[in-house]
């Protein structure tokens, strides 16, 4: 996360060209994206005109990992046996999170109303996505991918100081359908791999039973700093 948090800031800066850094702008903000969720940027505002360059790393915590309506155990439980009940019962977990790059152009719209500056912002997004679903003793098994998309938004600012601003970030993201890996762990400690791609047989299996964003609608609130 660090490293990826580092890049961020050093794409910025390179986007930005011989633009001064005197209008960089460092934002963090949280809220809800799936999930709770937060997000870093790096705004590079006004490169060309009103046109200017965001960088952010988003990371999330999803509400569910594993679709609750999905089998306690797949190809093996019978009808009636979800993963949502074995949830309740307690004979299953389920853990996951989601880290999404952005890279945005950037338009400034200028003061709505006194001291609230927006602007809208799109382009391109890069999912890496990772579910867990636990069986306690007898081993857990691990859905990884990772999926391109694109998303739009607007931000609305309100400058608390000279440098400091409150920031609002309302959007959505879309990512496309991608391959699925999977790695099983089990009670006497051997492994077991898959990869199932999009063209597979069983895609819509794995595609139903773990959850990742197709389109994500987000709402966050922080602060922004300008360099």
């Amino acid at each position: 996360m660090k490293k990826l948090i580092s890049l961020t800031i050093l794409a910025a800066a390179t986007a930005a060209g011989a633009q001064s850094f005197n209008n960089l702008e460092l934002g963090l903000t949280g809220g809800y994206a799936g999930g709770l969720s937060g997000e870093v940027f790096v705004h590079a505002p006004n490169v060309v005109g009103p046109v200017g360059v965001k960088v952010g790393v988003a990371y999330t915590r999803p509400r569910d990992s594993i679709n609750d309506a999905s089998p306690e155990i797949p190809g093996l439980s019978g009808p009636g046996q979800t993963f949502g009940g074995a949830k309740q019962a307690g004979r299953v977990t389920e853990s996951g999170n989601q880290t999404v790059v952005s890279v945005d152009g950037t338009y400034g719209l200028g003061e709505v109303a006194p001291g609230i500056d927006t602007m809208v912002y799109g382009g391109a997004r890069y999912g890496m996505f990772k579910s867990t679903e636990g069986y306690g003793t007898s081993g857990n098994t691990t859905y990884s991918s990772n999926a391109f998309g694109l998303g739009a938004g607007a931000m609305a600012s309100y400058a608390l100081t000279g440098n400091l601003s409150l920031v609002a970030d309302l959007g959505a993201d879309y990512f496309f359908k991608s391959t699925i890996n999977s790695n099983t762990t089990r009670a006497d400690g051997s492994t077991a791999s898959d990869s199932v791609s999009t063209g597979d047989g069983s895609y819509s299996a794995f595609d139903s039973r773990v959850v990742r964003p197709g389109t994500n609608f987000k709402a966050r609130l922080g602060v922004k700093y300008m360099f």
